[in-house]
């Protein structure tokens, strides 16, 4: 089972969306972008660049280039990303830009007596401290504004192609934005785009180590989760119900994304309620007021399941009630009333108000007996209904404390279980603990949280036997290889990645593809997801290549006919792998061209898989891959060593503009989004009109929609 996403405030979503978008640009490593980052909040400014920084600046570890064959060193790090502090003195950022490609200028990779190698890509510049001009003269002010106006006459000027070889994200809060854009008209022209940050303002005259915590806390901004246009996050979190009362042992096989929630909102109660034809125990004093209108609210509809049954036994409680029957008795008639409306639950009525009668009776039946031998069920039942109760709308503001009341029956349930007498409950119920220790980790303090989870999981196992029990123990390996992924985007990255391809490893190892292909395929995207992340730190090429094997053995059970929707992501994921893969420094020129074309295969299977899969139910970015799409056929046709003859280079180009006029209309509804794109299709016509006159750029422009020719005429 799965659990729908946290609902975060308007704030949280906005910022965590721009920081997306804002590092998809810069990680993209074009030359000539000029982006502005709007924050009035420093703290979170400071934390958001720190991030970008760390994530952007070493992408993949320590050394970028090792020559196999070749007996030399390998070439230290050097960075993708550079952050720099704006000189208040003399604000100019470019001066400062080429004093540090003059301290630093980039190394030659690959040379050898028979190649001269090749120079590593000018890294991006992001340029802090802008804000620190207002305690400056009037003077200082206005040079700043003039150093902008330059930037716009260089990089129009024919002489000065080689003008800002680099992607430049200048931080401003929104003082200086309008300032810009009033006294520095040519530079905000040519903006390649803009993304705004929302935050109070710091005050002038505050200490920073004072600043409010609020919204600069860790847990404000998601910054390292995966972009849902890249890779596909798949689980098999599923909280069981207890076994021997109607559930079976095996998790269903549905991903977190395919969990079905009911669309109609459940019957509002009022204190009016009309109870109609009721039973007469429902006008009892005995039975609570709650639970009553719950009960009526699930009866008098026409599709109720087992209405009459309930009637009796409601009937029956009351009677108990009324006899002064002993406690035991009574709560074992609300236990059964509680197994009726989980019955319901089970065939798929996950209403909020069978939700609510199940916990109502179930609680009514622990509060009476306590000694029973069937309390550690109970309990581990309500803490799962709960954690249903989580993710079945509306649910509003009361999500983290449904997850939290869960943990505590699943607790309290575990102080009732011995793991030696009982090891198959006490193992259920650790990981159903687990998973909620990650549900919880989505609202606060997430590093602990899913450490908290990692505990659970790795005491499960310790008692699930995988020779008795293969697919369980396989569900919680992955779970725990998961949980581990999750821990790696806050902490020890590789260590954690490293554990987390270990658990899948092991889960992989009892599941039969012939027997399972749906869970074979599911955690063979999960081993190449970890991969992937993992190549980000260390060995990017091996680490890449075995992420693109595990694509491809997932892809061989994840097919369009049984899984267009997941084979559609998996396409998508091992489409950026080929490209990153393609652009590691020490894959030669035929190598290069084979991986952007295996790149440009998988997106294009993706984007036509995706085409025939209705919109709810993609988890990755269809109009994103149009444009990965589009840069893979840019590359190809504008890397002259790649290109054979000037009929491909057309023809890449073509694909490229079509591609990023997808995402382009794709977009509309997305202001930063569509100003990359658009960024994206202007770089191709001018590459159209670079490599064929202006016959070219006049080909180009022919494909440009009407309504779109007077955006693009006006920025070229």
């Amino acid at each position: 089972m799965s659990v729908s996403e946290t609902e975060h405030s308007d704030k949280f979503v906005w910022n965590r969306q721009v920081y997306h978008r804002l590092k998809l640009a810069l990680s993209l490593g074009l030359r000539r972008q000029i982006f502005l980052a709007v924050c009035d909040d420093l703290n979170l400014r400071n934390k958001i660049a720190a991030r970008l920084h760390s994530t952007l600046a070493y992408p993949v570890g320590q050394v970028l280039y090792q020559a196999p064959e070749l007996q030399e060193a390998s070439t230290p790090a050097y960075p993708r990303l550079v952050t720099l502090r704006l000189n208040n003195s003399d604000p100019n950022p470019v001066a400062q830009i080429n004093q540090w490609l003059l301290n630093y200028p980039p190394p030659i990779v690959g040379a050898s007596k028979d190649s001269p190698g090749r120079m590593l890509p000018i890294p991006s510049f992001q340029i802090v401290g802008v804000e620190q001009l207002t305690r400056q003269p009037v003077a200082i002010q206005r040079l700043f504004l003039h150093y902008l106006r330059l930037i716009e006459q260089h990089l129009v000027a024919p002489e000065s192609s080689r003008f800002l070889e680099t992607s430049l994200l200048l931080w401003v809060p929104r003082p200086w934005l309008h300032a810009i854009q009033q006294s520095a008209p040519q530079f905000w022209r040519s903006r390649t785009g803009v993304f705004v940050f929302a935050g109070e303002p710091t005050p002038t005259n505050s200490n920073r180590s004072s600043l409010a915590e609020g919204f600069a806390a860790s847990e404000s901004l998601d910054l390292d989760a995966f972009e849902q246009s890249v890779l596909q996050e798949e689980f098999d979190f599923q909280p069981q119900l207890a076994a021997g009362r109607g559930q079976t042992n095996e998790a269903p096989s549905a991903d977190r994304s395919e969990i079905s929630i009911p669309e109609a909102p459940p019957t509002e109660l009022t204190a009016e309620t009309d109870v109609g034809d009721a039973p007469a125990s429902m006008h009892s004093n005995h039975i609570s007021k709650e639970l009553k209108e719950l009960i009526l609210a699930t009866i008098n509809s026409t599709s109720a399941e087992n209405a009459e049954e309930i009637k009796q036994l409601l009937e029956e409680i009351n009677l108990l009630h009324s006899q002064k029957a002993s406690p035991q008795t009574i709560s074992d008639a609300y236990q059964r009333l509680g197994n009726l409306y989980r019955l319901r639950i089970e065939r798929g009525q996950t209403t909020l108000e069978n939700l609510m009668v199940a916990i109502l009776a179930y609680q009514e039946a622990i509060a009476g007996d306590e000694t029973s031998p069937q309390v550690p069920d109970i309990l581990n039942d309500l803490g799962t209904l709960y954690w249903m109760l989580y993710r079945t709308p509306p649910n509003g503001a009361e999500r983290q404390s449904y997850i939290q009341q869960g943990i505590e029956f699943y607790q309290l349930a575990l102080k009732l279980i011995s793991p030696e007498t009982q090891p198959e409950t006490y193992a259920r119920v650790q990981n159903n603990l687990g998973t909620a220790y990650g549900d919880l980790a989505r609202f606060t303090n997430p590093a602990e949280n899913w450490q908290q989870a990692i505990a659970a999981y790795s005491e499960a196992l310790r008692f699930c036997n995988p020779q008795m029990e293969p697919a369980k123990y396989a569900a919680t390996q992955n779970n725990l290889g998961t949980a581990y992924w999750h821990l790696a985007q806050h902490s020890q990255p590789i260590e954690n990645l490293h554990k987390a391809i270990t658990a899948y490893n092991q889960a992989v190892q009892h599941y039969q593809p012939e027997q399972e292909p749906l869970k074979y395929g599911m955690i063979q995207n999960n081993i190449g997801t970890a991969r992937w992340n993992l190549s980000q730190y260390e060995n990017p090429a091996e680490n890449l290549r075995l992420a693109i094997q595990a694509y491809e053995e997932a892809l061989k059970y994840r097919t369009p006919a049984r899984l267009p929707a997941a084979c559609a992501a998996t396409q998508n994921n091992l489409g950026t792998a080929w490209w990153h893969l393609a652009n590691q420094a020490q894959i030669k020129k035929e190598q290069q061209q084979k991986f952007l074309n295996l790149c440009i295969h998988a997106y294009s299977q993706s984007l036509a898989l995706a085409a025939s899969v209705p919109k709810e139910n993609l988890s990755f970015d269809v109009f994103a891959t149009y444009n990965h799409l589009g840069l893979a056929h840019y590359q190809l046709a504008t890397e002259h060593y790649l290109q054979t003859d000037k009929a491909s280079c057309s023809k890449h180009l073509e694909a490229a503009l079509e591609n990023h006029l997808q995402a382009l209309n794709g977009f509309r509804e997305q202001p930063q989004a569509y100003q990359i794109s658009l960024a994206y299709v202007l770089k191709t016509i001018r590459a159209f009109h670079a490599e064929f006159g202006i016959k070219g750029q006049n080909l180009a422009l022919s494909k440009v929609p009407g309504p779109l020719l007077p955006e693009i005429l006006a920025k070229l």
